[in-house]
């Protein structure tokens, strides 16, 4: 039957045969279903169909007529676009056409009773590696019954001439009329009653490989795609993954706000508020997570090994909500950083914050200032012009010509996949999505900067805010023989980060996780009962999620290290365990019962002394099992520790003897404890810490202010503070000549060679193992430490 194709008939090179969504379906189901993963079946009507349609109705010399109009005048694009629908809508199927999409889908049903399906639009131009024509035409969900499945097609056909489709052809550079149109007939998952989501095989805002991304709601999942539902999202680490780790690096629980279902009465698709409880409970267990994760690993590697290049995917799939059961329903390349070639990083710099207007989800890691323009109406192009910055409730494919027009974005809705999202990375611009009351708070017409430069979060900035922008050519960076490696304390930049060339992370920060992520003193979730009310409600309000409060501890803790171990995998990552003094973690919640008041809170109960002291140790463990569960559960074994302020090698003793009863030992499968080098007794006594712990780890800040007796926190002597004094360099350099007596390495993850290229050179000239910077001093001391060696 030359005007249908079953699914199982085609393939991955039927393109100009059924289109890019349906040959991938085809390819799929043809050669992964025997894999196990679960794709609806179907059929596709194809592309001679559609051409054979307009032929017969005598279309094709209107339609060229209508699109040259465009061509010479963009605006009449919206009133041609609809009269090029309308054109296609009365126009009439040949008898042989419905014939054959009729018997197939009585084939589809059984012959029995005419079964839900989803109609789906599938351009011959779409979905290739190059082009993702993602969302321009249209798809029909819940179709049932012979004249339903018909007209679906017909209006399935003449969405081909969507404003945006034919916009977003004109800028790939495609000719229209040579575009057809093929129809994808398939079962339809009941995710309106269940969970429906989208998943992609890198992370689609830094391009991080080693890392799927599943983000999931309750209903249909077009309100993830436009933006109305910020969903779940689950990241699973692909390289623990395939050694056999149910490697959940990352969970964050969304709003889910609505819920879009199928309604018996008056068979129609609604959208409804999601009930609380919904919105507080994820939507996938471990195991459905690890399902998709394991689908989408698999389509991926078949998808290059077909093409013989990486082929990230961006893939739909939905859990029907009678039976349980999850398919995948889409898959296409993704079309943004699987394009890149260029070993270059442009990384963008706040240089001086303004008043904040509004915040949202970070979307890239771009910076733009320009005139704030709030529209309600896609229609309404006119009121914005090149280098403005939209602000909306939320967009959908019908925006994209105004979109195009942006220096960046700025959605009230939505999350990391929402359409502003996915356009917003196809352009190369920033854009701030689930930015709530935007239109509210930011005024039309007024300069505004947008800054997705910070982090996860993204920033509208009044006014036009300073920053700069770094271009660094990663291939024209020298390598050196001294190990140089970052230091990292924000989770959610590690993806980016881990595409600098480093060794590693030389110090990755516990206390940002515990203040931003935990938020709670992990002895008021060991002592609930003990706290005010007040304190409870919040505890509450953060654990509700999790089995137990110890639960909530190490979860959150193990996800926010994994997310670095994970992003640096296979290269070392050294945690520093929680380094707090009183007065901080007295602002954690519920903080205030438990930590003493001390008159220098810098020498006193912190580090070593705090873990092995029963008023902490308990917490010290979950801070221990956490660690325990990033390595051993997650599979991420190039994760390290490393312990603050130790004293004396009695303490350092009973800190190596507390971890071994928590399941973390020296040596065991490559496991390193190291030791903070920030005391004279560090430095007095290194013979015996050498014989405790794996290595050393300068800390330059405490070692400079207890050499030198100045309290760094003291505006009054702050002038006496200098890590380049002669005895600073002293002790260094007494701390490195033991230990290589010792036979151990020593690192430096303080800040002085980050402010002091000669510091860092200082100790290169001394043998140091390895340099740990902040970020932004990375390249210039990565150069001068290459010509010191070449020297």
């Amino acid at each position: 039957m030359a005007d249908i194709a079953w699914f199982a008939d085609i393939g991955a090179g039927d393109v100009a045969t059924v289109g890019g969504k349906n040959a991938s379906l085809g390819e799929m189901y043809s050669n992964l279903t025997s894999e196990g993963i679960a794709v609806p079946n179907g059929f596709a009507t194809t592309a001679s169909a559609y051409r054979a349609f307009i032929d017969e109705n005598d279309l094709a010399e209107a339609l060229t007529g209508l699109v040259a109009e465009i061509d010479a005048d963009s605006t009449v694009l919206i009133e041609n676009a609809r009269r090029m629908r309308d054109l296609i809508m009365h126009g009439t199927f040949s008898s042989s056409f419905e014939q054959e999409v009729l018997a197939a889908y009585h084939e589809l049903s059984g012959h029995g009773e005419p079964v839900p399906v989803a109609v789906r639009s599938s351009a011959t131009a779409e979905d290739l590696p190059n082009a993702s024509f993602a969302g321009q035409q249209e798809s029909y969900l819940m179709v049932i019954g012979d004249s339903e499945l018909l007209s679906s097609i017909q209006k399935a056909f003449s969405s081909l001439f969507t404003a945006r489709a034919i916009s977003y052809r004109t800028d790939m550079g495609f000719d229209h009329m040579a575009v057809a149109l093929s129809v994808g007939v398939q079962h339809m998952v009941r995710a309106d009653s269940g969970v429906s989501g989208v998943m992609f095989t890198l992370d689609p805002d830094t391009g991080f490989r080693d890392v799927i991304v599943i983000d999931s709601i309750w209903g249909l999942g077009e309100n993830i795609v436009q933006g109305r539902s910020t969903p779940d999202e689950f990241h699973v680490h692909k390289p623990a993954m395939r050694n056999g780790f149910d490697s959940i690096t990352r969970t964050i629980i969304g709003e889910k706000e609505l819920t879009m279902r199928y309604s018996e009465e008056g068979h129609r698709i609604v959208n409804e508020p999601t009930r609380a409880e919904l919105r507080r409970t994820k939507t996938l267990n471990s195991s459905e997570v690890m399902l998709l994760a394991r689908w989408g690993d698999a389509i991926e590697r078949h998808y290059t090994k077909r093409n013989r290049f990486e082929t990230p995917m961006d893939i739909e799939w939905a859990k029907d909500g009678v039976t349980g059961e999850l398919f995948v329903v889409q898959a296409r390349p993704e079309t943004i950083h699987s394009r890149a070639t260029t070993a270059r990083i442009r990384q963008f710099s706040i240089t001086e914050r303004g008043s904040v207007l509004s915040s949202g989800i970070a979307i890239g890691a771009g910076v733009a200032s320009g005139i704030a323009r709030v529209v309600d109406n896609p229609a309404d192009l006119e009121q914005v012009t090149a280098g403005d910055v939209l602000v909306t409730s939320t967009t959908d494919p019908d925006w994209e010509p105004i979109m195009k027009r942006a220096a960046a974005i700025v959605t009230e809705h939505g999350g990391r996949t929402a359409h502003a999202a996915i356009v917003a990375r196809e352009l190369g611009i920033p854009a701030v999505v689930g930015a709530v009351a935007a239109r509210r708070t930011i005024a039309g017409g007024r300069v505004v900067t947008v800054s997705c430069a910070e982090g996860a979060v993204g920033y509208v900035y009044e006014g036009s805010v300073p920053f700069e922008v770094e271009d660094i050519d990663l291939d024209a960076l020298p390598s050196t023989e001294t190990k140089v490696m970052i230091n990292l304390a924000d989770p959610d930049q590690a993806y980016t980060l881990a595409a600098l060339p480093v060794d590693g992370v030389g110090l990755a920060r516990m206390e940002f996780i515990l203040a931003n992520a935990v938020r709670v003193h992990p002895m008021a979730l060991l002592n609930y009962d003990s706290l005010t009310r007040e304190v409870r409600r919040h505890i509450d309000e953060l654990t509700h999620a999790f089995q137990s409060r110890e639960q909530f501890f190490v979860h959150t803790l193990s996800e926010g290290v994994a997310t670095i171990a994970a992003a640096f995998f296979p290269r070392p990552v050294i945690l520093r365990f929680s380094d707090f003094k009183t007065n901080e973690y007295r602002n954690l919640i519920g903080g205030a019962d438990f930590e003493p008041h001390e008159e220098n809170p810098m020498i006193g109960w912190r580090g070593a002394s705090r873990y092995i002291d029963p008023a902490y140790q308990p917490a010290f463990e979950m801070e221990a099992e956490a660690v325990l569960r990033v390595r051993n559960v997650l599979g991420l074994k190039n994760l390290h520790v490393m312990v603050p302020f130790c004293r004396s090698p009695q303490e350092g003793r009973a800190v190596i003897d507390v971890l071994d009863k928590n399941g973390l030992r020296r040596g065991d499968d490559g496991l390193q404890i190291l030791v903070m080098a920030e005391i004279p007794s560090n430095i007095l006594n290194a013979a015996a810490f050498a014989e405790i712990f794996d290595g050393f780890s300068i800390g330059s800040n405490d070692l400079t202010q207890l050499t030198l007796g100045v309290d760094r926190d003291s505006e009054r002597v702050a002038t006496a503070f200098n890590e380049m004094d002669p005895a600073v360099l002293v002790a260094c350099q007494m701390l490195l000549e033991a230990a290589h007596d010792a036979g151990v390495p020593v690192g430096v993850c303080g800040q002085a060679p980050s402010d002091y290229p000669e510091f860092a050179e200082f100790l290169v000239e001394h043998d140091v193992s390895s340099i740990s910077l902040s970020p932004d001093a990375l390249l210039k001391t990565v150069v001068r430490i290459a010509a010191l060696e070449a020297s």
